[in-house]
């Protein structure tokens, strides 16, 4: 469990008719700011691009999660230093900004700094539209000889619980996780934020930490629903199969469907839906 990521807090807790002073957990959510260093040594340009409420723990790789399924970067390659705000006078707030040195051959769209706006539910972007944008930053490249049994897909959940530190504590955080295609654990990321911890397990793979930590190859079990964004991600990071444990949107269906995607949803008690690649699940023996 990382460091910070858990705060202690006293409560009152009513059971079986009584009311008795208790301690209890909480997962600490505190904000996190990202910053760019761009340009040549002539014209170098630093500017804030995007202000999350995160789960701390694994900043450096949320940021360059964040960068690259935002297509800002390309890869980690693009990047000569990740550090903190060290000349900030608090420590509080040098630890809530993340500092982003890009290398000076790297070109940046100053368009695309801020979040990209089609991925609100609010934002009255149809779902073609919506789904033209990604197609423009990514054409990801995925898997298509692979495949995965029905009882593999099903053993996921539960390696994803045992190994769910901080949510076991708290019950209050989202956990993305990536397996191979045996249903081996090979990384897990949790944040507060759904979007932090899929930005968090991308940025730990293209950091290179682990090998083995290949998205293109992998599954990716996604804790609670599936949304448009997330899916986003997972396009942007050439996922095969997403599997999510709670419903997908109508609109992370279309996503799928338009990039190749295997999209699993309602994976829990021994069942779940596919939604579409179907091709990618073994069939059952009759």
């Amino acid at each position: 469990m990382q460091s910070g990521s858990v705060a202690p807090v006293a409560i009152e807790r009513f059971k079986n008719g009584r009311r008795q002073a208790e301690k209890d957990l909480l997962a600490v959510e505190e904000p996190m700011e990202i910053r760019l260093d761009h340009g040549s040594v002539a014209e170098r340009r630093s500017q804030p691009i995007s202000v999350t409420m995160r789960t701390p723990g694994n900043d450096f790789e949320l940021a360059l999660g964040f960068l690259f399924t935002e297509a800002i970067i390309s890869s980690a390659d693009d990047v000569h230093m990740i550090r903190y705000c060290t000349d900030m006078q608090t420590h509080e707030n040098r630890n809530n900004i993340v500092r982003v040195y890009l290398k000076e051959n790297v070109v940046v769209d100053i368009d695309r700094l801020k979040r990209n706006f089609y991925t609100s539910s609010s934002c009255g972007v149809c779902g073609k539209e919506s789904i033209e944008s990604v197609r423009i930053q990514c054409n990801p490249v995925l898997q298509t000889g692979i495949q995965v049994l029905p009882e593999t897909i099903l053993s996921l959940p539960g390696t994803l619980r045992k190994k769910q530190n901080v949510f076991e504590y708290t019950g209050g955080l989202h956990a993305s996780a990536l397996f191979d295609l045996s249903g081996n654990l090979i990384l897990l990321r949790e944040d507060i934020g759904r979007h932090n911890a899929l930005d968090k397990l991308i940025g730990a793979a293209h950091a290179g930490k682990n090998r083995q930590a290949d998205p293109a190859c992998g599954i990716l079990l996604l804790s609670g629903r599936a949304s448009f964004e997330l899916l986003q991600k997972a396009a942007m990071a050439s996922v095969p199969i997403v599997c999510a444990v709670g419903a997908p949107s109508s609109l992370a269906v279309q996503i799928a469907k338009a990039f190749g995607i295997t999209l699993i949803g309602f994976l829990r008690d021994e069942r779940f839906n596919i939604y579409c690649g179907e091709e990618r699940i073994k069939k059952m023996e009759q």
